[in-house]
């Protein structure tokens, strides 16, 4: 129907590469966004702030890395305004050490975030999303270090390797539906991910030499949630200017 409206949620959108995929999308009108934050409600209402009024938003509260309390507000939510046709998985954390230095707690806190968070929100919304019938987006942002391995990050890096796993074989089970799972995989963006570490040393590892912005990630984001994106699925798509 022509005035069906697609729901999409943005998980972890009080900041970087969330908040810009939140701010792109919001330029279309026929899209309802339900932003998502954990502890950083002032973030995300500063990101809704920079949206297009026009657009129809809201915001939402939960743990990433709590099945429950994501499943009883997911569930809730879509009960009361109807199932999500797309979804971006943006929420993750890191903790970068030496696996020498490395606690249990380091690698479990990365791996329940950024790996489980992956279930505990595609759980809830995608059974709604197949009754929907009009298709639907599952869109992952993954990094370059699940892909090629960063020293420091064997935590990052096995949670973003495992989501494009996961991504993968979600992607084979919900293909006849007409919904695609694709990952995005950036380098280094200037965000404030990278506010502790030496950004010109990063950008000499660049072929590029620079760093990409948040809205360079966006824009991608924006083209696979497309309905030209129709058929691109399964994929682990890079953006990190030549180093993977």
């Amino acid at each position: 129907m022509s005035d069906f409206r697609k729901r999409i949620l943005i998980t972890g959108a009080s900041k970087g590469i969330g908040r810009a995929i939140a701010v792109t999308l919001s330029q279309q009108e026929a899209l309802d966004i339900t932003c998502h934050y954990h502890h950083d409600e002032q973030g995300v209402d500063e990101t809704i702030a920079l949206m297009n009024r026009s657009a129809s938003v809201k915001k939402i509260n939960f743990n990433i890395a709590s099945y429950l309390e994501v499943e009883s507000q997911l569930s809730s939510d879509i009960a009361a305004n109807g199932a999500y046709w797309g979804v971006v998985l943006n929420a993750g954390i890191k903790k970068d050490i030496s696996i020498v230095s490395m606690t249990l707690d380091d690698w479990s806190t990365v791996l329940d975030t950024n790996l489980d968070g992956f279930f505990n929100v595609v759980k809830p919304v995608i059974h709604p999303m197949i009754s929907l019938r009009k298709g639907g987006r599952v869109l992952c942002i993954s990094s370059l270090s699940g892909s090629v391995g960063v020293a420091g990050q064997i935590n990052y890096s096995a949670s973003k390797g495992g989501l494009e796993a996961a991504a993968r074989s979600l992607a084979l089970e919900v293909a006849k539906r007409g919904i695609t799972v694709n990952c995005i995989c950036p380098g280094f963006v200037d965000t404030s991910m990278l506010d502790n570490l030496d950004k010109d040393s990063l950008k000499n590892k660049v072929p590029m030499r620079r760093l990409a912005s948040a809205n360079e990630v966006s824009k991608l984001a924006e083209f696979i949630l497309s309905d030209d994106a129709a058929y691109i699925t399964k994929q682990s798509i890079h953006i990190d200017g030549g180093i993977g």
